[in-house]
This record gives C-alpha cells, sequence and structure tokens, in this order.
C-alpha cells in the first residue's frame, strides 16, 4: 500500500518515500527547502533541552533494537 505524503516544499501530494528526494518530491524541492535553512529562513527558535527528551527516554536495560516480547 502506498502511503501519500505532501512534500514540505510545494505539497503536492504522491509516494514521496520511494524517491532517491524524498520526503521531497524532487531534487529541486530538497534544494529549495536547504536554501531556506542556508538563508536562515528557516530556523530551530529555541535551543534544546534535556526536558525536550523526558518522553524519549529509554528505560536503562532495555535494548531499542530487541523486539518487545508480549
Amino acid at each position: 500500500m502506498k502511503q501519500l505524503l505532501k512534500c514540505p516544499t510545494c505539497n503536492k501530494s504522491g509516494d514521496w518515500l520511494g524517491v532517491p528526494a524524498a520526503p521531497f518530491c524532487s531534487k529541486r524541492c530538497k534544494l529549495i527547502d536547504l536554501g531556506k535553512w542556508f538563508s536562515e529562513e528557516n530556523m530551530i527558535s529555541d535551543p534544546l533541552r534535556p526536558e525536550h527528551f523526558q518522553n524519549y527516554e529509554i528505560p536503562l536495560g532495555v535494548n531499542p533494537d530487541e523486539p518487545e516480547v508480549n
């Protein structure tokens, strides 16, 4: 089953996970996005702090690469 996604640059819908420029629809859209980061039009506005990761912590003794046993 194909998963339809919207290109982050042009908002065109399609199965972009199968193309080399994924998640963008084309190399052109990927380069447009990269240019926005270089020109600081896109930026991360708040530095990451330890509390941002609290919901993603892995408990000690758990290997995330091992399948869960139910």
